[in-house]
C-alpha cells in the first residue's frame, strides 16, 4: 500500500478530511511505536511507505516497550494528534485496522502479540484484505 492510499484509507475510516489524515496516522504509529519493542517497530517501519517510517523508529537506547492501556493510547493520539477523544479513538481503530492492510500478515500477527487484547478487540474484522507473507 503506497502513502496516498494507507491514508485515504485512514481518512474514510476515521471520517476526517484528507488534510488531517497524516497528522492522525502519524500521533498512532508514534503511539504505537512507544508500546512496542523497538525491533517489532523496525520491522513494521520497513513494511510502510517511506514517509512513515520516522514515526515507529525507537532510539537505540529505548528498545523495550511500554505497558499502557487503549485509553492511555487514546489519551496520546489525542495530544499528539491535537484532537479531541472521539476522534483520537477512531484514529487508533483506524490506523491498527489499515496496518492490517498494509503490511504482511506475518508482520501484523507479530505486531497484534505484543498488544493486550483490548487492542485487538478494536482493530475491525470486516472487509479487510490481507497481504500474504
Amino acid at each position: 500500500m503506497n502513502y496516498p492510499e494507507l491514508i485515504g484509507a485512514v481518512a474514510r475510516r476515521a471520517g476526517v478530511p484528507f488534510e488531517q489524515a497524516p497528522t492522525i496516522t502519524r500521533a498512532a504509529l508514534k503511539t504505537l511505536a512507544e508500546r512496542i519493542s523497538g525491533g517489532e517497530a523496525r520491522q513494521l517501519a520497513e513494511q510502510l511507505p517511506d514517509q512513515l517510517e520516522d514515526d515507529l523508529r525507537k532510539p537505540p537506547w529505548d528498545e523495550f516497550a511500554e505497558s499502557f492501556s487503549l485509553e492511555e493510547f487514546t489519551r496520546r493520539v489525542s495530544e499528539r494528534a491535537g484532537v479531541d477523544t472521539p476522534v483520537a479513538r477512531a484514529a487508533t481503530r483506524t490506523v491498527l485496522t489499515t496496518l492490517r492492510e498494509a503490511v504482511t500478515t506475518r508482520e501484523f500477527d507479530d505486531m497484534v502479540s505484543q498488544l493486550p487484547k483490548e487492542y485487538r478487540e478494536v482493530i475491525e474484522q470486516v472487509g479487510v484484505q490481507r497481504r500474504q507473507g
